[in-house]
């Protein structure tokens, strides 16, 4: 099958499943083609059977804010045309859905009818999505989509709860090649970031206020009272200079090391012995699955989809947002005793595996069957 998939060409969540997505179909046979403004981050490789098509969008001054959802609808116009394409796979309701049904009318009025799959991430629902402004766009985008996708039981129920959606909504949880993070490093060299005696605590996101950064810092404050640590912050975002601000605050600064965005995931991950997720919200929990993983035990908060991922006294423990006390007691609980810790570890790890590749990869093409059978 040819599939057209559309996303943002970003470090996390929606992009990076996407462009994962786009890896693993092209591995099984399949013809992707990718079709954004930039290059997808995880996309190192164009093969034969991958593809990278760039929408451009021109610059005209009639235009205060440049018309991307039109230069995105005709650009899949065009592809879908040139390469034959068989079917449009897009993550993030808006634009992406909004710019396919179109796309889809364009290509009706010539006679080409192709299957639209729209996949449902999180903030496309919960934050931007359900924004009044947006609302109307949102609600017809799904419901005009052949087949939608979520990528968790809890954001499937956002949906229907924040839109009038009469269409079917099948969850379809996030995954990962289980295989890439099995540590490839013969050496992890630890010692770059820690001494020996110390644990190496993690945290990756965007930096935004959901992910409660302060509530990172807050319970690593209270872990390495007990226990000779150090914490790494990945990525970037607004909350970064208020956090490094606390850090210092709090007389820590000397142990927590802001590393910026990586490329270097998978070697970073494999330094840790915890990760930290105490979130406002997640629809899926995509870091901590990539964290479980390499057999990095996770605390998060037990909101949204991490409570479908974070097996509770498992894979790690969930806790209420915001109880910054008893995530840090948990994690005490899983670094004090190196038995405990090594448990802890193997259980993330084989809490992973039900998320693997191998076993979403045919979901998703259950799904496009499903999409053409609707056009046929």
């Amino acid at each position: 099958m040819k599939i057209g998939i559309v996303c943002y060409p970003t470090f996390g969540g929606s992009g990076v499943v996407a462009t994962e997505l786009g890896i693993a179909l092209a591995e099984r046979g399949h013809e992707v083609h990718f079709i954004t403004y930039k290059q997808p981050v995880r996309l190192e490789l164009i093969s034969r059977k991958i593809h990278y098509h760039e929408v451009s969008v021109p610059d005209y001054p009639l235009f205060h804010y440049q018309p991307y959802e039109l230069a995105l609808s005709s650009k899949l116009v065009d592809m879908v045309k040139l390469y034959k394409i068989d079917l449009l796979h897009v993550h993030y309701a808006i634009p992406h859905a909004y710019a396919g049904y179109m796309a889809k009318q364009i290509l009706a009025e010539e006679g080409i009818h192709i299957p639209m799959v729209t996949t449902l991430h999180g903030t496309d629902i919960t934050l931007v999505g359900s924004h009044p402004v947006y609302k109307p766009a949102v609600t017809f985008s799904i419901n005009n989509s052949d087949v939608v996708t979520s990528v968790s039981e809890s954001l499937k129920e956002d949906t229907l709860r924040l839109f009038d959606i009469n269409n079917d909504i099948n969850v379809v949880p996030n995954f990962i090649d289980v295989a890439k993070y099995s540590n490839p490093f013969t050496d992890c060299q630890r010692d770059l970031m820690a001494e020996k005696h110390e644990r190496i605590i993690t945290h990756i996101s965007n930096l935004r206020p959901v992910k409660r950064i302060d509530d990172v810092i807050e319970i690593f404050f209270r872990i390495q009272k007990e226990i000779p640590s150090k914490l790494l912050i990945v990525g970037e975002g607004p909350e970064k200079e208020p956090s490094e601000a606390l850090c210092r605050k709090l007389g820590i600064d000397d142990k927590v090391i802001f590393l910026g965005n990586s490329s270097e995931i998978n070697k970073i991950l494999c330094f840790s012995d915890l990760f930290l997720l105490p979130s406002e919200k997640e629809s899926f929990g995509l870091a901590a699955l990539e964290a479980m993983a390499t057999g990095v035990p996770v605390i998060s908060s037990n909101t949204g989809g991490l409570v479908e991922v974070n097996e509770q006294g498992f894979s790690g423990f969930l806790s209420d947002v915001g109880d910054v006390e008893d995530m840090a007691k948990n994690a005490l609980k899983i670094l004090k005793d190196p038995e405990t810790l090594q448990k802890f570890k193997s259980q993330a790890k084989q809490a992973a595996m039900k998320f693997d590749t191998k076993n979403i990869i045919p979901l998703y093409e259950s799904v496009y069957e499903n999409a053409t059978s609707k056009v046929l």
